[in-house]
C-alpha cells in the first residue's frame, strides 16, 4: 500500500525496496482485494484500478489467481491454525508462498513471522 498511500507507515521502506529490488514479486488476488478494501472509503479509491493494472502489466510481478483449489488449501490451513489470528487471506498467502519456495513477505506483519516467513519490513 506504500506506493498507492504516501502517508502509509511503511512507504519509505516500499519504495526504497521497488528502486533495489530486482527479482520476482508474486502475489494473490486476495491480497489485491485486501488492498483495495482499505482504500474503499478513501480519496485513493479512484486510483487502485489503475495501480493493479500497472502492477498486473509487469513482467516481474505476479498475480496467483483466485481458484477453487488454493481456497480449499488455505481454509484447511486456516483451519488447522486455530491458536493464531491469522486471516484468510495471510492463510493463502502462506500457502502461495510455501507453493513457490518463497521465504520473504514485502510485508511488517508478524503473522508472517509467526508462520516461519521473514517479514521484511520489520
Amino acid at each position: 500500500m506504500g506506493i498507492l498511500n504516501r502517508r502509509d507507515q511503511y512507504a519509505d521502506q516500499v519504495i526504497a525496496f521497488n528502486k533495489s529490488f530486482d527479482g520476482r514479486i508474486v502475489t494473490t488476488d486476495w491480497v489485491l482485494t485486501e488492498v483495495a478494501d482499505a482504500f474503499a472509503s478513501s480519496a485513493i479509491r479512484g486510483r487502485v484500478r489503475d495501480y493493479f493494472k500497472h502492477l498486473l502489466s509487469i513482467e516481474k510481478f505476479e498475480c496467483v489467481r483466485a481458484s477453487d483449489d488454493l481456497f480449499d488449501r488455505a481454509l484447511d490451513y486456516y483451519n488447522k491454525h486455530i491458536d493464531k489470528e491469522w486471516s484468510l487471506t495471510d492463510c493463502t498467502s502462506f500457502v502461495v508462498m510455501r507453493d513457490q519456495g518463497i521465504k520473504e513477505a514485502l510485508t511488517g506483519d508478524k503473522h508472517f513471522e509467526q508462520a516461519g516467513f521473514v517479514a521484511l519490513l520489520k
